[in-house]
């Protein structure tokens, strides 16, 4: 007999509701309010449960677990070409029925609260520097209008900004001072979600793996970790690369093969870390090859020696695609990275 499967359209208070007997034919539906819905849920025989990841769905894939079924979060961009007809509750309910008979899309990982909540400091730690930076090119424009130019780079802008703005007639005074009072403010809010994320750091043994990785901070190796939340689900590093959207986007057809820019897909918060490690790990390898060359570890040789022959963009976005196969490697194996292996 075969399984009984829920298509299930989510939103805050309204959800709709699909029931197939597995064989792809809508049996029932049910439009329930939030309470109707959890109560339909626990008398609910055990079922597949199909979702779409999105908003929450995290949340309830781990409370119909609980309550016996199997949850599966489909990519939503996997399930719209499912959608017969113009878009609305009914018709995505069954768009994820449909999609979940088709054994090629991989549902994706369930996450824990933790890995949600590694995921939710991110957020905000980016939040509050895009703030931070508002406020600096705020304070640059305003001291410029008097003939003061404050220095390239956040850092040194903030430490020489509070001189400047003490020669400035009184009330624009008080007022930018208020404004360097909340750029401490917020750099004090990043540095506490830093310590945060260092203490969740110290207890998982992934992310202190990841980190010994070149390029591969804290920020990277918790953002994978939490993102991703395991290597097992990809089945090699090329796949694992593909997901962050660092692979070329490929058109060919017949005995055409093109292989254009990078696909650009996938989360984009994490390709920007990746391509950030790859910058670092390019800017180390030109001071070594100045400074010592027989320090130069595998993969810096690799990228000086491809930025020689399509340039240094080209090099780095290239450089981080290596750095998230060699990522999923370590992780995957559970073994140290050995960046000076023969």
């Amino acid at each position: 007999m075969k399984r009984r499967t829920l298509g299930i359209d989510l939103a805050k208070n309204c959800f709709q509701v699909a029931v197939s007997q597995g064989n792809g034919v809508v049996c029932q539906r049910h439009r329930l309010n939030r309470a109707e819905f959890i109560e339909f849920m626990a008398q609910s025989p055990s079922s597949r449960v199909l979702f779409e990841a999105c908003g929450t769905a995290h949340h309830w894939a781990r409370t119909f677990t609980a309550l016996g079924h199997k949850a599966e979060l489909l990519p939503a961009q996997h399930v719209r070409p499912y959608r017969r007809g113009n878009k609305n509750d009914r018709r995505d309910a069954d768009a994820l029925l449909e999609a979940g008979r088709c054994a090629d899309i991989e549902p994706v990982p369930i996450k824990t609260q933790a890995q949600q909540a590694i995921i939710q400091l991110h957020r905000l730690r980016e939040q509050w520097k895009a703030t931070r930076t508002a406020r600096i090119n705020s304070l640059r424009g305003a001291l410029r209008e008097f003939g003061i130019d404050l220095p390239v780079g956040a850092l040194r802008a903030i430490k020489q900004a509070p001189r400047h703005v003490d020669q400035l007639p009184g009330y624009l005074r008080s007022a930018l001072q208020a404004v360097l009072q909340e750029i401490e403010s917020l750099q004090l809010r990043m540095l506490a979600v830093e310590r945060s994320l260092e203490e969740m750091a110290a207890e998982d043994l992934a992310v202190k793996r990841l980190r010994q990785v070149e390029g591969i901070g804290l920020l990277n190796a918790t953002a994978m970790v939490a993102t991703a939340s395991s290597a097992s689900h990809f089945a090699n590093g090329r796949k694992f690369a593909a997901w962050p959207g660092i692979t070329p986007r490929e058109s060919s057809s017949g005995y055409r093969r093109n292989l254009g820019r990078i696909t650009k897909r996938g989360d984009v918060y994490l390709r920007t870390l990746l391509i950030h490690g790859a910058r670092s790990v390019m800017a180390r390898a030109k001071q070594l090859n100045r400074s010592d060359p027989t320090r130069l570890s595998r993969l810096q040789r690799w990228g000086l020696q491809l930025e020689q022959r399509i340039g240094h963009n080209k090099a780095t976005v290239a450089l981080a695609n290596k750095l998230a196969r060699i990522c999923w490697a370590v992780w995957r194996t559970d073994t140290p990275y050995q960046p000076y292996a023969a």
